[in-house]
């Protein structure tokens, strides 16, 4: 690795604070010093909750079918938002929030997707057309609509995106308190799950900062290449950090991926997810038939290293939990 490609690498580190750390917000909030649509941020408007009228609740689509044999839900757990992000666009973000959110609802977990990118792939993977939705996040956004009426009940519950939302940051620029219209929206239903996984645009813009003041902790997906290391997250949140870095599309096979592993490892150490998503076919080919790649071919290797991913995010948190707890004792 060359002095730039280095340089580059360390920016990087120096805008990705740690999970749980308290720096201050000056630190984390240069996100509207880089080129972004999103106007100053005003201060923001008092916290308002509509409840929804009784009988108003109007599905977006058909309903799908619950599955049969849905997973034991584990009760009495802190709600955690996470939102994945990268300013990189191709770096598998909607792959991961899909199924990460599938394997976690496998062993146990209550969780809820919710669709920020105006693309609207979450909602296409989920075989939701996102052309004819007439109530989608924008609304939830723009409009205060209430999260619950946009959310689909389908492998997980998902609040659903819709061409819109391509127009959701210029009707936000005007709106006070607009960077914390997607943490409102949460309130009504945050002790309903356990997990909310949100898929942001490839963009610092207002839907991207949204997701970041709503978080706990961010996850940064990275493809194993290294024009990808180049994508920058920057968050609002003086208390939400990065909680690790997802190396995907890795190739073993070649010694570029190595060395991409290599760079994250050497400059990130214990950010780096150990588990790696491997380039597979199979990640493309789920969507086509709305579902995600542990449905699609449940006892694949591309479904089981989802599964792994979410063992291992359970289990670091249950670790940083155990020891915040012993520290306190």
């Amino acid at each position: 690795m060359d002095r730039g490609e280095r340089s580059v690498v360390m920016g990087l580190i120096r805008l990705l604070p740690r999970s749980g750390s308290q720096q201050p917000a000056e630190r984390l909030g240069d996100a509207l010093s880089s080129p972004s649509p999103a106007a100053p941020l005003a201060e923001p408007e008092p916290l308002v909750v509509s409840e929804p009228a009784p009988g108003s609740v109007t599905p977006v689509a058909s309903p799908a079918p619950v599955p049969d044999d849905p997973a034991p839900v584990r009760q009495g757990t802190a709600t955690r938002v996470i939102a994945l992000a990268n300013q990189k666009g191709g770096v598998a973000k909607t792959t991961t929030t899909l199924n990460l959110g599938v394997a976690l609802r496998e062993i146990g977990h209550r969780v809820l997707l919710v669709d920020l990118d105006p693309q609207g792939n979450l909602t296409m993977s989920q075989g939701l057309n996102p052309d004819v939705i007439e109530r989608s996040m924008f609304d939830v956004l723009v409009h205060r609509l209430p999260i619950a009426e946009v959310i689909e009940q389908r492998e997980v519950d998902l609040a659903v995106a819709s061409i819109d939302l391509a127009g959701a940051e210029l009707a936000l620029s005007a709106m006070i308190g607009r960077e914390r219209s997607l943490e409102k929206a949460l309130v009504d239903v945050r002790a309903s799950y356990d997990y909310v996984l949100v898929d942001t645009p490839p963009s610092l813009g207002l839907l991207t900062i949204n997701a970041f003041v709503a978080a706990t902790g961010v996850i940064v997906p990275v493809q194993c290449e290294y024009l990808s290391l180049r994508g920058l997250v920057e968050n609002l949140n003086p208390h939400v950090g990065v909680e690790g870095i997802v190396a995907t599309m890795f190739d073993g096979r070649t010694l570029h991926s190595r060395e991409a592993i290599e760079i994250l490892e050497e400059n990130f150490g214990e950010l780096v997810y150990r588990t790696r998503i491997r380039k597979t076919v199979r990640y493309a080919e789920a969507p086509v038939k709305g579902s995600s790649v542990l449905k699609y071919d449940p006892s694949g290797a591309a479904a089981e290293a989802y599964r792994e991913l979410a063992r291992e995010i359970v289990a670091a948190k249950e670790a940083e939990d155990g020891a915040q707890a012993r520290k306190h004792a």
